[in-house]
């Protein structure tokens, strides 16, 4: 008996939920993904061809996505027939007959070395929270993670003595990421006073390294505002997320000469094309302290 596109797209996900580890979140929108195609495509059409995908990445276009949105949507059409022609011999990817829209990926925000240490060297009061927003920093650019990735760090994924902490990352990948000396002198404050916290409010451990003041665990949200709080504070003017300070940990590595394969592992990138734009970054950065320094440089012609 043939199944129809909703038990064939139900099976997928189910096989990127049990056996890839995929996240809600991801399958949720792959669900989407389909199911607009679906929606699209006469009842009577089955496995789309060349003209069929061609007219509904111009319907994608009229309806005035995103390029980036657009290409999301390929990917996820090209992961599903993928997924049928090994499990149910499918012989036709229509995902691959044609190319999605041309994506100009914006340069990712970069803090200079001397934004970082503004940042790190705000002066914190002795309280709780303001230790833990100490740590917070300190830990994000010193390890590159992701704030996701942050706020499930649990007791037993960190090692101060050797200054390093288990990740999971995208795909449910584990990776390890390193703490110089001055993350692990603030998380060892933090957890000092963590383990008061928890005695104040007499509430039991959840295990999780950041918490809240009601010594439960910080949700990814907050630690996003407390970036952005203190950035303030700092007196940056670029608009900085988490995600800024792991661009600024990445971009900083390979300036110092770092190797990108280990800015990759670092990173938890699963392609090196992800981690290549911070070899731009780095050769922009580069260009600008040339045009400014160098005597025959753009910024000393216009004088």
């Amino acid at each position: 008996m043939t199944r129809t596109r909703a038990e064939r797209r139900d099976a997928w996900l189910a096989h990127l939920r049990d056996v890839r580890g995929v996240s809600p979140h991801t399958l949720r929108a792959y669900s989407r993904d389909l199911d607009d195609l679906f929606e699209w495509l006469p009842e009577d059409c089955a496995t789309p061809g060349r003209p069929e995908m061609r007219r509904f990445l111009v319907e994608l276009e009229q309806r005035g996505l995103a390029p980036s949105s657009i290409r999301r949507k390929l990917a996820a059409v090209r992961a599903f027939y993928r997924y049928l022609r090994e499990h149910e011999g499918e012989r036709r990817n229509p995902g691959t007959l044609v190319r999605g829209p041309k994506v100009r990926r914006p340069m990712p925000t970069v803090l200079t070395e001397d934004e970082v240490e503004r940042l790190l060297a705000l002066p914190f009061d002795a309280t709780p929270l303001a230790t833990r927003d100490r740590a917070l920093l300190e830990f994000l650019y010193s390890t590159g993670c992701r704030v996701s990735e942050a706020a499930r760090v649990t007791l037993r994924d960190l090692d101060p003595d050797d200054g390093v902490v288990r990740v999971l990352g995208k795909g449910r990948r584990e990776r390890l990421c390193l703490l110089g000396g001055p993350a692990r002198t603030a998380l060892g404050a933090w957890l000092a006073t963590r383990d008061a916290l928890l005695r104040e409010r007499r509430a039991p451990d959840p295990g999780r390294v950041w918490l809240n003041r009601f010594a439960r665990p910080l949700s990814a949200r907050w630690i996003f505002e407390t970036v952005v709080r203190n950035a303030r504070r700092a007196g940056i003017a670029k608009r900085l997320t988490p995600h800024g300070l792991r661009h600024s940990f990445a971009t900083h590595l390979l300036d110092r000469g770092a190797d990108l394969r280990t800015v990759q592992e670092l990173l938890g990138h699963a392609s090196l094309e992800t981690t290549e734009i911070y070899t731009h970054v780095s050769v922009r950065r580069l260009r600008d302290v040339y045009e400014r320094a160098h005597p025959h440089g753009t910024a000393h012609e216009a004088r």
